[in-house]
């Protein structure tokens, strides 16, 4: 085989390596978006909570995928309100009482507090473990993977402990 042709042959290997690598490392930074686009929705309301309202909701009853109930105010500035609604997760059951901050322009409420931090990034957590696979099956970059694996799987572990 001449000269010329097995460096042109080892140049479409490196070729095709590199946009492999460089294929599955786009992929896996969207994963990563994705998730935290995905968290920032709820996360924003739970962890910048100065100026808006908080105060408590004792759920009354649930439909299939929110519950409601009466708000009572804690915070300075805000109003009572007859009913507030709540999404329904495993962790809300009816007759209990739970912190919120309400979302602005609205009766919809999310969960605040550590509970509430960690139930928001959720999202988050599966976006790491997602991303693992990818990292290790198409970067080939074990402790990478190894390790956004675990940081997934203790978010979820921590959302599923303190919900």
């Amino acid at each position: 085989m001449p000269a010329t042709a097995a460096s042109s042959r080892r140049a479409s290997v490196v070729a095709l390596r590199f946009g492999r690598f460089a294929m599955m490392g786009a992929v896996a930074v969207l994963l990563l978006i994705a998730g935290v686009w995905a968290s920032w929705g709820t996360a924003q309301h739970v962890m910048l909570t100065k100026g808006r309202e908080r105060g408590t909701v004792e759920v009354a009853q649930c439909g299939p995928e929110t519950c409601w109930g009466r708000y009572t105010p804690l915070s300075e500035g805000s109003q009572p309100r007859p009913r507030v609604v709540l999404e329904k997760s495993v962790a809300v059951e009816r007759g209990r009482t739970y912190t919120v901050v309400m979302k602005p322009g609205g009766a919809e409420a999310v969960r605040s507090g550590p509970a509430g931090v960690l139930y928001a990034w959720i999202p988050l957590g599966g976006a790491l473990l997602l991303a693992s696979v990818v990292v290790a099956g198409g970067l080939l970059r074990t402790r990478a993977a190894w390790v956004l694996a675990l940081s997934g799987v203790a978010l979820l572990t921590a959302a599923f402990v303190a919900v």
